[in-house]
């Protein structure tokens, strides 16, 4: 929602052939892909869902009346190949950056927002919003409303609690700051936004959640020229300690629970890169870089061999989304290559 979502300019990749994969390359609405985020499903597959359109902001226009979509491809052998894109949800606007889960009682929630364009140019947010679907994503229900004032870029969590917590941010004139909304049956009703203070710091936020060991909730948020912020919550996210710095820059930070039990943060800035935490959120290790290329919004799942595959996006005419896949080992991440372009 920021100006720096308006970036057009990608960096050459220096990733020889095989170092990465492609899960799509054309959705067919314009041949720009952006936004990734993937997860497993109970029948093996992986999702992955992004945005689909023309350009950076794909408002509708006379060669594309409905603006940017929501996409989805599925791989069947564990991020190797993927199956052509199927559209989840494209609404009369822009609708954009998708995340993915599958709940526990099987169903797919898929959280995005809404850019809807103003007669004399620009655009205005219309909220975030999720779609179901209880057959692994053969159909959808009709958009149900998260908030109409706060925006998404990252994934809905399911807590040990059972309750579902989502990560959301907004702007209000000169400041921005970091929030969540909780559901307590299922993703079906939100409750009200609950701010997480900004210490006075302007956030542009895409803030992601991760449940710590302890139970307490730990919030990763975007700055625009600083550190990014981190916040703390011990009563499952209806209270959070004042944003504080957590020791590295970066924009659309998504955390994840590694299958050794490491924490990392994906995030861009520099380029498309990657913190491994060893305690749990408490401290981070040095920037890893994924890839030379500016577009990032990553996202990471599990690989049944126990690697991590992670999903990101180019940025630029013809962006692409890429995979790659790692090991956490001891001397820290380990690249895996695909073997072949795919």
């Amino acid at each position: 929602m920021t100006s720096t979502l308006l970036i057009l300019v990608a960096l050459v990749s220096a990733l020889a052939p095989g170092e990465f994969g492609y899960v799509c390359q054309d959705a067919g609405a314009g041949g720009y892909e952006a936004f990734p985020d993937v997860c497993r499903l109970k029948d093996g597959r992986l999702m992955s869902v992004f945005y689909a359109g023309w350009t950076h902001v794909s408002l509708p226009d006379a060669e594309h009346p409905k603006g940017g979509r929501v996409s989805a491809c599925y791989s069947s052998d564990e991020g190797a190949t993927w199956t052509p894109a199927v559209t989840v949800y494209d609404g009369p606007d822009d609708d954009r950056d998708p995340s993915i889960v599958q709940l526990r009682d099987g169903r797919l929630l898929c959280n995005y927002f809404s850019l809807k364009g103003k007669p004399d140019g620009g655009y205005d947010g219309l909220g975030s919003y999720v779609v179901e679907s209880s057959d692994a994503g053969a159909t959808w229900s009709a958009p149900r409303i998260i908030s109409r004032d706060y925006y998404c870029s990252a994934p809905i969590r399911e807590l040990s609690t059972g309750k579902l917590i989502l990560g959301l941010y907004q702007e209000t004139g000169d400041n921005a700051n970091g929030a969540v909304a909780i559901s307590g049956d299922g993703g079906r009703t939100w409750g009200a936004v609950i701010d997480i203070d900004n210490g006075g710091l302007r956030l542009d936020a895409e803030t992601d959640v991760i449940e710590l060991k302890d139970a307490r909730l730990y919030a990763m948020q975007r700055t625009s020229k600083e550190d990014m912020r981190y916040s703390v919550s011990s009563d499952g996210g209806l209270t959070w300690s004042v944003s504080a710095p957590v020791g590295f820059p970066g924009h659309s930070p998504y955390l994840y629970r590694a299958p050794g039990g490491e924490v990392i943060c994906a995030h861009r800035l520099p380029d498309t890169s990657l913190h491994l935490s060893r305690d749990d959120a408490a401290t981070w290790g040095p920037a890893v870089l994924v890839d030379a290329l500016i577009g990032a919004y990553p996202s990471m799942v599990t690989l049944k061999d126990g690697s991590t595959l992670i999903v990101y996006y180019e940025e630029g005419d013809g962006s692409s989304i890429r995979a790659r896949k790692f090991r956490i080992a001891p001397e820290g991440v380990e690249w895996i290559g695909w073997g072949a372009v795919n």
